[in-house]
Parts: C-alpha cells; sequence; structure tokens
C-alpha cells in the first residue's frame, strides 16, 4: 500500500497545482507518482520468476561434524533493486541488491542427535526506500538425521587420555575377569525347552514328564550368548544432557566392542537385542535408531533373561546404586555407565562423559 499512497500524494498535489494554477507543485506531484509506481513495478519484475535452489549434503551427519548446504538465489525479468536471502541456518541476512544471481556455500554443525527439519529460505526484495516489498519462499521440510557420535574408551580420570589401542583395557579387564564360572552355570537354569535326542538324562525336566507326558529339558545359561549386551535404560535420565550422554556411550562402547569380536544392544521398546557383527554389521540400523531415543520407561525384567558373557547398563540417571534389574540378572561382568560413577565402586573406564562401573555379581545356584 505504500506505493499506491505515495502515487495518490502526487496526483494529489497535481490536482490542487491544476485548480489553483500552482506550477510549482507540478514537480513534486509527478515525481511522487513516479517513484510510488516505478518501485513497484521494479520490485514486481524482480520477484517475478525469482527462485531459491536450495542443495543440502546427505540424509545423515554426525554430531558437530559439518554439514554442507548451497543456496543459490536466482532473480526474476530484473535484478532486485535492494533486499536479502534470509537463511534460517546462516543466522544473518545475505544481500541480494542488483544482482541477478547469487550463490551461498553454508557449513552446519548440529550439536544434538535427533531429527531436524530444515525450514525454508526467503527472498525478499524491496526497493532502496523500501515503500514496495516481495517474498519468495524457497522449498523447505528437507529432513536430516543427525547421528550420535561416537567417542573414544579411555582409562578413569584420564581426562581424554589413554585413548586408542589401550584405551579400553580397564573394560576388557572387566569383561574377561568376570566370566560366567562354566562350574556354576551348569547349576544355573534359564528355562525349558524340547528335548533332543542324546540329551543326558540328568537335565531331563521330570516334573513336566509326570505331569504332562512331555519330554522337556533345561536349558542352562551356559549355553546363552556370551557377547558382551549393552542395555540402554532411558528412565529419569539427569535432563537432555544426561540422556545424550548415555546414548553416545552406548553408541560408543557397541562400536568398541564390535571391534573385540560383536556384541548385542537391547534398545529402548525393544524385546530382543540387536547384535552388532565383528565388521560392524547392523550397526547403521542401530546407529540410527539410536539419533531419535528419547526418555522412557526402563526395560522389564522379562526382556533381559540371562547372559553367559557381560551386561553393560548404560543410563543418564545419576545412581547412588546399581539398578534392581541388574543385580537380579545371572551374568557374567555387570557393569554400570552413568554420569557419575557409583559411590564406592571401582571406575573401570570413561566413554562419553559417563564412567563404567563394576558391580560384584552375586551368585546364585540352583539345585538341579
Amino acid at each position: 500500500m505504500r506505493p499506491l499512497g505515495v502515487a495518490l500524494f502526487g496526483l494529489a498535489l497535481c490536482l490542487v497545482a491544476a485548480t489553483f494554477d500552482g506550477e510549482s507543485l507540478y514537480v513534486p506531484g509527478v515525481a511522487l507518482m513516479a517513484i510510488g509506481g516505478g518501485a513497484a513495478a521494479w520490485v514486481a519484475l524482480a520477484a517475478s520468476g525469482a527462485s531459491i535452489d536450495r542443495r543440502t549434503g546427505p540424509h545423515t551427519v554426525i554430531e558437530e561434524e559439518l554439514y554442507p548446504i548451497d543456496v543459490e538465489v536466482r532473480a526474476g525479468a530484473l535484478p532486485p533493486p535492494a533486499g536479502e536471502l534470509v537463511e534460517p541456518l546462516l543466522g544473518w541476512p545475505v544481500a541480494i541488491a542488483w544482482r541477478w544471481q547469487r550463490r551461498v556455500r553454508i557449513n552446519v554443525r548440529f550439536a544434538r542427535r535427533g531429527r531436524r527439519v530444515l525450514e525454508p529460505a526467503r527472498l525478499v526484495i524491496r526497493d532502496p526506500l523500501r515503500l514496495s516489498a516481495r517474498e519468495v519462499v524457497g522449498s523447505g521440510g528437507q529432513e536430516v538425521l543427525v547421528l550420535p557420535r561416537v567417542e573414544p574408551v579411555t582409562a578413569p580420570g584420564g581426562g581424554g587420555a589413554g585413548a586408542g589401542v589401550h584405551g579400553g583395557a580397564g573394560l576388557d579387564a572387566g569383561i574377561a575377569g568376570r566370566q560366567l564360572d562354566a562350574s556354576l552355570a551348569e547349576l544355573e537354569i534359564d528355562g525349558l525347552r524340547p528335548y533332543r535326542e542324546g540329551t543326558s538324562a540328568s537335565r531331563i525336566h521330570w516334573p513336566t514328564v509326570a505331569r504332562r507326558g512331555e519330554m522337556l529339558e533345561r536349558r542352562l545359561v551356559a549355553e546363552l550368548d556370551s557377547a558382551p549386551l549393552i542395555v540402554l535404560d532411558t528412565s529419569a535420565p539427569g535432563g537432555e544432557d544426561g540422556l545424550d550422554k548415555a546414548v553416545r556411550a552406548a553408541a560408543s562402547l557397541c562400536v568398541y566392542l564390535a571391534g573385540k569380536g560383536g556384541c548385542a544392544i537391547l534398545l529402548p521398546g525393544d524385546r530382543r537385542p540387536v547384535e552388532v557383527g565383528h565388521e560392524l554389521a547392523g550397526w547403521s540400523t542401530v546407529h540410527a535408531r539410536l539419533a531419535l531415543v528419547e526418555s522412557g520407561p526402563a526395560p522389564p525384567a522379562s526382556t533381559l533373561g540371562s547372559r553367559g558373557g557381560a551386561v553393560i547398563w548404560v543410563t543418564g540417571a545419576n545412581l547412588t546404586s546399581a539398578p534392581r534389574a541388574l543385580e537380579r540378572m545371572p551374568a557374567g561382568a555387570r557393569i554400570v555407565v552413568a554420569p557419575r560413577a557409583l559411590p564406592g565402586v571401582r571406575a573401570l573406564f570413561e566413554v562419553a562423559g559417563c564412567t563404567g562401573s563394576l558391580v560384584e555379581r552375586v551368585r546364585r545356584v540352583v539345585a538341579a
């Protein structure tokens, strides 16, 4: 409405000049009509056919890594007399006056994991006097999945030192030194399964045979998967920062243990662990799911089962004691990884701002 108002004011001056024979008013009157009409026409022609082309990088990026974005602006029939490109990811406007075309390269860093929807860029075209303005909105809705970063496993209290070949020596020693004893495992029953021909009679569950006439045998802990199991507990985290530390620690431990022969990870909401092989088979899927983890209930005890190998419980909460579900699990080494070390418990390692503490397991012997 400003160009129209200026042009009407100029027309009014010309009418006054014609009515009262004031020739001196013709000059400002005609000038104001020309300024108002010219500004509106120039801005309209510059905006007609103008476009914003934004080319993003890959669909995924690691936290704090550079993510490239190229933005190209093209004017319409005329170059814009004034204006700017407003790119939400850039943080400040870019002048585009008197240019038919402008290219901008942006390197963005995402500080936190999760799904990011990129807002569209805007091209604001106006005249120098700010009488007329048009806005061109580019395409938006592009999504980028920010993955949690993987950090090294370091010695406790090392402040990042000790990474590399020997950085996870404490974790390795804790896992290797607390494997489930074979003699004890033979007495720990995990459940029943159909009878297999050739099984020792001592393992047949005779009460079931007597009640139902069905041959079942005991399944023992020693037969379970001995690969380390990472359990991600997202209940009661110490804010977003605590949850993010737990997710990064789980991702880092998963990659580290996969390089040592493989591991399994139980993600929130799952009933069965996901296996990650020696060559990181299955890791890309796990990494993408970790990026979307939110706070929720603790893993139910029914999904944990028994493990012959180590169980590493990763949480974002500041615990004062080991989780009850972990204490009750028949497993080899039992390790709690939290932003703060458990009081009175020996620390084994540090990873992603968390400390891993070894929890001595209580052996339970079940009579055959």
